[in-house]
């Protein structure tokens, strides 16, 4: 902590430096390596959740912007019956991957990703027995009766639901892009640019979207310096030189001239032969100090200047970067990037995310979540399989065996500690 004035001005705000501090002794080990973000967020790509569909899909369908469950149920169905062939609506079940069938109630609500619980005002609450899950979980039980839903989809792993969507069949799912990633990077592969995705943020009527936020502060890994250090406070001050602006810039984009351009408004870009040593491991090798900066604490958004803070996220920078046929798509719906499908999200609340926080092992708390989830994998593909006639009774029949546990364990501890975030996190 003696070392706090040293770095990070202007970077590390004080809710930063009381989030990097351990929760049992208050000192502060390592710099974060990401998630301190300063300026606007410049997302290009998109990682996080949402309803995907493929890119074949919406070009054949006249590029349409579903912003319900029944537009975009609407736009499956018709394209199913031109492709029979297809698979409708894929999920996934399986392990701790749960989150592709249980989280999207949260999304729709205009909530953001805390897990298994929905926050507001700053009190969290599960959802799972909640109308904002029975009405979701009742459209899946209508899509099912449809025909729109994976046969197979309670009874598959996750790596035989990658290579469903690796084999260009899927026309859309719910799950957060990562969760997907590999089988998606098959079909780039495969030179399948078609069957790639893009997500879309449904919500209930009346809800206001909440599906992107800005990465939390990375408090897993990051940089540190040995107790044998024999002049720690120079390396504090060297830190704090390589992030100053002109550090950063020569960090991330380069040297002026060399590795980027500028244009007359000031705005950053690159050649395609700059884009192109990027890319190339070699020159990198000989040229960039990758490993060194990917552990440094790193400025990430925007510099003052406007510009994004490295040339990934840049959004023109970004967009001449893809290939012709996501140029088209992207051209079609009048954006750069793929995050702009998505509101651009403002400060994450102090406590978030939710689901970070710990509960501790053999606690009335840790049972009921392990009961919860274990009710959820059981029960919602029963409801979503029952014929419609027998959904409600089958969704009573799971709320009645939620009711039956500590659920107050659970949404006690985790609003004690949403209030000690709160109180320890926030600037003072």
């Amino acid at each position: 902590m003696q070392y706090q004035e040293a770095i990070g001005s202007g970077v590390y705000t004080a809710e930063v430096w009381n989030q990097m501090k351990d929760p049992k002794d208050g000192h502060i080990y390592v710099l974060p390596s990401y998630g301190v973000y300063t300026g606007s967020v410049h997302d290009t790509t998109y990682q996080g959740p949402g309803f995907y569909l493929q890119k074949d899909v919406l070009k054949e369908m006249g590029y349409p912007t579903p912003k319900t469950l029944e537009e975009y149920f609407d736009i499956i169905a018709k394209y199913k019956a031109k492709h029979p062939d297809m698979i409708g609506f894929e999920t996934l079940n399986f392990d701790w991957r749960v989150f592709p069938l249980q989280n999207a109630p949260e999304h729709l609500s205009g909530h953001p990703n805390d897990g298994g619980v929905i926050v507001d005002n700053n009190k969290a609450q599960i959802f799972a027995d909640k109308d904002i899950a029975k009405t979701y979980y009742k459209k899946l039980n209508e899509v099912n009766a449809q025909g729109l839903l994976d046969k197979e989809a309670f009874v598959q792993n996750y790596d035989q639901y990658l290579a469903k969507i690796a084999s260009g069949r899927v026309i859309g799912m719910f799950d957060q892009h990562w969760n997907f990633q590999d089988g998606e990077n098959s079909l780039i592969s495969q030179g399948k640019i078609g069957s790639t995705y893009v997500g879309f943020p449904l919500m209930y009527p009346g809800a206001k979207e909440y599906y992107r936020d800005r990465g939390g502060l990375n408090l897993n890994r990051g940089f540190g310096i040995s107790v044998k250090a024999k002049d720690p406070v120079r390396i504090i001050k060297f830190m704090d030189a390589l992030m100053t602006e002109d550090w950063q810039k020569t960090l991330q984009w380069g040297i002026k001239g060399e590795d980027y351009e500028v244009k007359e408004d000031g705005t950053f870009y690159r050649t395609p032969e700059q884009r192109k040593n990027a890319d190339n491991n070699t020159w990198k090798l000989a040229n960039k100090a990758d490993s060194f900066f990917g552990y440094m604490p790193k400025m990430q958004g925007s510099y003052s200047d406007g510009n994004a803070t490295d040339p990934g996220t840049q959004p023109q920078e970004f967009y001449d970067s893809l290939k012709p046929y996501d140029q088209e798509i992207l051209k079609a719906y009048n954006h750069k990037t793929w995050a702009e499908f998505f509101k651009e999200p403002g400060p994450n609340p102090v406590y978030f995310p939710a689901y970070t926080i710990i509960l501790e092992d053999g606690s009335a708390a840790q049972l009921a979540s392990t009961k919860l989830n274990d009710l959820s994998v059981k029960y919602l593909p029963k409801a979503i399989m029952a014929s419609p006639s027998e959904f409600d009774s089958v969704w009573q029949d799971y709320v009645n065996q939620i009711h039956k546990l500590d659920i107050k364990a659970y949404e006690d501890r985790m609003n004690e500690q949403i209030q000690w975030r709160i109180k320890n996190w926030s600037s003072k």
